[in-house]
C-alpha cells in the first residue's frame, strides 16, 4: 500500500516531493537522460499501438455456447428449487437422494447372502447384490387405492414395485393401470392371497398362473416377478411360478409402517440392495395414511444415506 501511495504522487513518508527533486527530474527529461519509472510507463503507453477492447458479448458459436451453458445452469437451479419445494410440500424432512442410472442389463444372480438359487427354479431374493447405496420399496396386496399416495410418489419421483392380489385389486384395476403408466411395475401376488405352502402343486399353479393372466389382461403386460403371500413358499411354489413365466421371487429384509420401520437384522440398519415391504392399507388398519407411510419410508431411507431404486430394473 505504501508503494502504491508513493507511486500516486506522494513520498514513502507521505510528505510532498521536494522542488529540487522535481526540477532534477525535469532537467533529466529535457536532456534525454534516464526518466523516472512513472514517466517511462506513461511514455510507453503513448508509444504502444492501441489494443482493441474485448467485445462485451462473444460472437458467433462462442456466444451460442455461452448462452446454452447459462441456460443449462439456470434450468438445473430451477429444477433443484422445484424439487425442494415439492419435498417440503409433502412434509419430507429433506430432499430424497437421487438413484443412480439403472444397469444396462439386469445383473446375474449368484448364490450369496440374500439370494437363494436352485437349478431350474426362479431365484428367491431378499437382498439384491449391489454395492451402490440403493434400496427398493415394494407394496403388496391392493386393498387401499389412495390417489394421494400415487400422486406423491409421482411428484417426488419415488419408484415402486407393486405385488397385487386379484381379490383385493379387482374393485379398481384402473388405479394399478395408472401406477403402471407412471412407471411402477404391477407384479403377481396370487388370485386369493392364500398361504401357498399348505396347498398342493395344482392349486398353487392355479393361484399364480390365473393372476398372471388377469394382470396381463388388466394392465397390459405379463409380470416377471412374483411374491408369495406371507412370504410362505416351497419347491412346488417355485416350480409353479416358473411354469407361468416368473423369473424371480423377491421377499424382503425390512417392513415399513406409517409410524415405524421393522428390520430383520440386529443392527437395525438398511444395507445396499435391501428390499423393503409395505402394503396398500388405510387408516382403518394403520395409524396413518398411505402418504404418511411413504413419508416415513423416504425420510428413513434418506437419513441413512440411501436412494430408492426400481426393483424391476435389477431383477
Amino acid at each position: 500500500m505504501v508503494a502504491a501511495v508513493a507511486g500516486c504522487g506522494g513520498s514513502a513518508g507521505g510528505g510532498a516531493v521536494p522542488s529540487t527533486a522535481r526540477a532534477g527530474a525535469s532537467a533529466a527529461t529535457d536532456r534525454g537522460g534516464p526518466r523516472p519509472p512513472a514517466a517511462q510507463a506513461a511514455q510507453a503507453a503513448q508509444a504502444a499501438p492501441a489494443v482493441p477492447a474485448v467485445p462485451a458479448v462473444l460472437p458467433g458459436p462462442a456466444r451460442a455456447e455461452e448462452e446454452a451453458g447459462g441456460e443449462a445452469v439456470a434450468r438445473k437451479a430451477e429444477a433443484a428449487r422445484t424439487a425442494l419445494e415439492t419435498a417440503r410440500r409433502w412434509g419430507l424432512a429433506r430432499l430424497p437422494l437421487p438413484a443412480p442410472q439403472p444397469p444396462a442389463g439386469r445383473p446375474e444372480l449368484r448364490a450369496a447372502q440374500g439370494v437363494k438359487l436352485a437349478d431350474g427354479l426362479p431365484p428367491v431374493v431378499y437382498r439384491v447384490p449391489t454395492e451402490q447405496p440403493i434400496v427398493f420399496l415394494t407394496v403388496d396386496d391392493g386393498a387401499e387405492k389412495d390417489p394421494e399416495f400415487s400422486r406423491m410418489a409421482a411428484e417426488l419421483g419415488i419408484p415402486l414395485s407393486t405385488f397385487v392380489a386379484d381379490y383385493l385389486a379387482r374393485s379398481d384395476y384402473g388405479y394399478f393401470r395408472r401406477l403402471s403408466e407412471q412407471g411402477d411395475a404391477v407384479n403377481n401376488h396370487t388370485i386369493n392371497h392364500r398361504n401357498l405352502k399348505v396347498l398342493d402343486y395344482a392349486t398353487q399353479r392355479d393361484e399364480i398362473c390365473r393372476q398372471q393372466d388377469q394382470l396381463e389382461g388388466q394392465i397390459g403386460s405379463r409380470p416377471r416377478l412374483f411374491r408369495p403371500p406371507y412370504g410362505e413358499y416351497n419347491e412346488d411354489t417355485l416350480r409353479a411360478a416358473g411354469s407361468c413365466g416368473i423369473e424371480a421371487v423377491p421377499l424382503w429384509n425390512e417392513e415399513a409402517f406409517p409410524d415405524r420401520m421393522e428390520y430383520r437384522y440386529e443392527d437395525q440398519r438398511l444395507h445396499p440392495g435391501d428390499i423393503i415391504l409395505t402394503h396398500f392399507r388405510g387408516t382403518d388398519l394403520w395409524p396413518g395414511t398411505m402418504p404418511d407411510l411413504l413419508r416415513k419410508v423416504v425420510d428413513e431411507v434418506t437419513a441413512q444415506g440411501f436412494a430408492l431404486a426400481r426393483l424391476d430394473d435389477y431383477l
